[in-house]
């Protein structure tokens, strides 16, 4: 009886609470939606009270209540999620920037878990995972209502380990298996910086981090010192990372002053601008951006800002389309919501969460012709150079990049405008 006595006041006390935040936020003209509310507020305590007297087994008021918000959360938007202390936890210590896992970054897309790209280097990009494929089985558990963070969850764990994955390619119409070997991930940015033919620097970007805008500015100078006169920013398969890091990469090719991304939600506080700051851009500097169906978020915003402006040629296939700002809210008992609060927009107003950015010029990368036997083939032959070069120098090794038709044709491009711009005698 004290029992059902104290889940009862739970209850009441929880209705009360609830009715006064409904009545804080929805007090003003639009009483028929407060009234609403506060009829689903009564369902919902109702609903508690008949699951903790009449369900089989004996829930606490803490599994039914972190139940009840993971459904809220979760039932909002793919990204939104309630996180219990454990899971709240994880996530700041994802901030040290390496970890044991696979090395890919996820979403949900039409309800389906999906990857929206390999990160290079990793034990997924060299099993030959890409973008856009739908994660159907972790460890033989389907992924059906599957959280992005238990997913990661499931991925992450000890180097050396293996997980398995299955797949569905769709654009092959395939479920593929990859029994993948988890690895300490270490990622970082800049993944190539050199000058091409014709006086044409090259970067390739593969996420944006803490150090990302100082470590460009680092292969901007080094790269004008051997002669750069024109400049192909890749960022094909960058799946985004800090939002602040984005738009200091941004105002490199920006004049002061410029909006290169805004923030719009339901509150004044979520509308927030971003613009350029920086004092020594390089405007004269002819730019060509290569993006594709893995590039999202950060990469979004930049291509989306320097398309706007004119400022450079977007080249490649359209981007991924996450553009969406997920805000930390820590709860007194250790949990956190995270909880999708705005949306970004380009500086012309174009919407990229759902949309992507659609290039200029589209170009489909030629499609590999090499089977999955024939890339096991060259797998091993690494493995058995690694061994017999071990301890020695390591030469540098080529860049080959004549078989990238997008790369090469960002090059003519470049070619044909410095070839313009250069005065004529």
């Amino acid at each position: 009886m004290r029992k059902k006595v104290f889940i009862g006041s739970i209850i009441g006390i929880t209705g009360v609470v609830l009715a006064f935040f409904v009545s804080s936020a929805l007090s003003g003209p639009d009483k028929k939606k407060q009234d609403e509310l506060f009829r689903q507020v009564e369902l919902f305590s109702d609903t508690i009270a008949i699951i903790q007297t009449e369900y089989v087994d004996e829930p606490t008021p803490k599994e039914l209540i972190y139940g009840a918000l993971k459904g809220m959360l979760s039932s909002l938007d793919p990204h939104s999620q309630f996180m219990d202390p454990d899971t709240y936890n994880e996530l700041k210590v994802d901030t040290e920037g390496k970890f044991g896992g696979v090395g890919i970054e996820i979403t949900i897309k039409d309800g389906l878990l999906t990857i929206v790209t390999p990160i290079e280097d990793t034990p997924a990009w060299r099993a030959g995972l890409k973008a856009n494929d739908r994660i159907v089985k972790i460890n033989d558990e389907l992924t059906r209502d599957m959280t992005i963070t238990d997913a990661v969850k499931k991925m992450r764990g000890k180097p050396g380990e293996a997980v398995n994955l299955t797949i569905l390619r769709e654009s092959d119409k395939k479920v593929l298996d990859f029994k993948i070997t988890r690895d300490i991930i270490r990622i970082k940015d800049i993944k190539e910086s050199r000058i091409l033919e014709g006086d044409i620097g090259y970067i390739r970007l593969v996420e944006f981090r803490e150090n990302t805008a100082q470590d460009i500015s680092v292969a901007l100078s080094r790269l004008s010192k051997s002669g750069m006169k024109a400049l192909i920013l890749d960022l094909r398969n960058n799946p985004g990372g800090l939002l602040d890091s984005a738009v200091k990469v941004t105002e490199k090719f920006l004049e002061k002053d410029k909006l290169i991304v805004s923030t719009k939600g339901r509150q004044p506080s979520q509308n927030i601008e971003f613009v350029s700051r920086a004092t020594n851009p390089n405007l004269d500097l002819p730019l060509v951006v290569l993006i594709n169906d893995g590039s999202a978020s950060g990469s979004e915003i930049v291509a989306g800002a320097l398309q706007d402006y004119k400022r450079a040629i977007i080249l490649g296939t359209k981007s991924f389309g996450k553009g969406s700002v997920q805000t930390v809210i820590p709860l007194s008992d250790g949990s956190a919501l995270r909880l999708t609060t705005s949306k970004y927009f380009t500086p012309l107003g174009k919407m990229i969460h759902g949309k992507g950015v659609t290039p200029d010029i589209e170009i489909e990368p030629v499609k590999e012709s090499l089977s999955p036997q024939e890339k096991k083939v060259d797998r091993v032959d690494e493995v058995f150079e690694e061994v017999e070069n071990k301890g020695k120098a390591k030469p540098e090794k080529a860049f080959d990049y004549k078989n990238d038709i997008q790369l090469m044709r960002a090059l003519d491009i470049l070619k044909a405008a410095m070839f313009y711009q250069s005065p004529k005698k």
